[in-house]
């Protein structure tokens, strides 16, 4: 079995977590899973969120960077219109240097309104930053000189991969899908129904099949050895994410998530479940040869000292009986 963990950084006030300690745990969690064979670790990005998401990505990515050594550095995802390009393809470059050729890129469009007003970026500008994001990390990892905005410009150093970090375009549409299979190395769907549009698109510009689409979905799956006493405790962590997202969507996007309103809602819409290790290793076994998890032990906001029981679980009854990613 393969495993990822993901970390956002949300830190409502409920939690009682100091943000630089949350911070500290996080690192030692990503220590912990590339020690333990994790796959990936997965970053995420939002602007001026109230609970405190994590605004730099990249420079968290080069933090854990330096207390890694295989897994692979997902960041999910820059939103290019935020972002300088020059700037973002220097901060890629000297990321994958510090890993050492493990950062992979994706690039997405945004839809949270308010981030929007806050960088004075207008939504429907959108389609056009992502394309000279990407046309701009292209020529920038190149290392060669190249034109920006009729200004000349270099990007230096080279990034440790050739050509540089793979690029992923996120989206929620199927206009984002097919913009993925004409510019990027790769798509990532807010929901797996999009990925279609993704596939067709290669194949009509003769590209290779990437065939069905294999990635995880937003659900999170936590273990506990008695579920149902864990329920009170994780759910309004839990509760916190879902309608976070929610709000942000706010009908405009499709991002996986929908608002609930209460727990047995939640419970019952299944984005949120709480497995015991048995459950979990059933469920992979199910999987085969492609069985993968991935952990977010934070979710929500839950405080490092539970999200560790969890993982200390995950990694005694799940990964020892299991087997190593």
């Amino acid at each position: 079995m393969k495993f990822g963990i993901r970390f956002d950084f949300r830190n409502p006030a409920f939690s009682g977590v100091d943000m630089a300690d949350r911070y500290a745990a996080a690192l030692d969690m990503a220590e912990w899973a590339d020690g333990r064979g994790a796959d990936d670790i997965t970053l995420s990005e939002h602007h001026g969120s109230a609970d405190g998401y994590l605004p730099s990505a990249l420079a968290m990515a080069a933090a854990f960077a330096a207390r890694t050594a295989t897994a692979q550095i997902d960041v999910r995802a820059v939103v290019a219109a935020f972002h300088d390009p020059l700037r973002l393809a220097e901060d890629a470059a000297v990321v994958d240097l510090l890993s050492r050729g493990r950062l992979t890129l994706t690039v997405v469009g945004g839809y949270v309104a308010e981030e929007f007003d806050m960088f004075g970026v207008r939504l429907a500008d959108r389609p056009a930053r992502v394309n000279e994001s990407v046309a701009t990390l292209r020529a920038a990892w190149s290392g060669e000189p190249f034109q920006f905005r009729g200004r000349p410009a270099c990007v230096t150093p080279r990034p440790a991969q050739p050509g540089g970090p793979q690029i992923v375009l996120g989206g929620s549409s199927e206009a984002a899908a097919r913009r993925a299979a004409r510019i990027a190395d790769g798509f990532l769907p807010a929901e797996p129904r999009f990925y279609e549009f993704y596939r067709d698109e290669c194949v009509k510009l003769g590209r290779p099949d990437p065939g069905p689409y294999g990635g995880a979905d937003t659900s999170v799956v936590v273990v506990a050895d008695d579920p149902e006493a864990a329920w009170p405790v994780l759910a309004p962590f839990f509760l916190h994410e879902v309608n976070a997202y929610g709000r942000w969507a706010a009908g405009a996007v499709s991002v996986g998530y929908q608002p609930v309103d209460s727990v047995d809602a939640l419970r019952s819409f299944g984005q949120y479940r709480i497995l015991t290790p048995d459950q979990l290793l059933a469920e992979l076994d199910r999987q085969g040869e492609s069985a993968y998890v991935l952990l977010h032990p934070m979710v929500g906001g839950i405080p490092p000292d539970l999200a560790w029981e969890h993982l200390r679980l995950f990694e005694k009854s799940v990964l020892d009986r299991g087997g190593e990613g």
